[in-house]
């Protein structure tokens, strides 16, 4: 079993590169896991959107 991590500030950007990683995968995929958060910096919020994807 196998773990594939991706972290972008972006969620197109997650999209994106989680759907490239998929296309060129020629394993199974047991699970993916996401999730998202934020915090402030300064007077602006910024948000860190990521994904597992776990395969065999």
């Amino acid at each position: 079993m196998k773990v594939k991590i991706f972290d972008f500030e972006d969620e197109q950007d997650l999209q994106n590169a989680m759907n490239s990683f998929l296309e060129d995968l020629e394993k199974e995929v047991v699970d993916i896991k996401y999730a998202v958060s934020s915090f402030p910096m300064g007077e602006e919020q910024i948000y860190c959107f990521s994904a597992m994807i776990i395969y065999m």
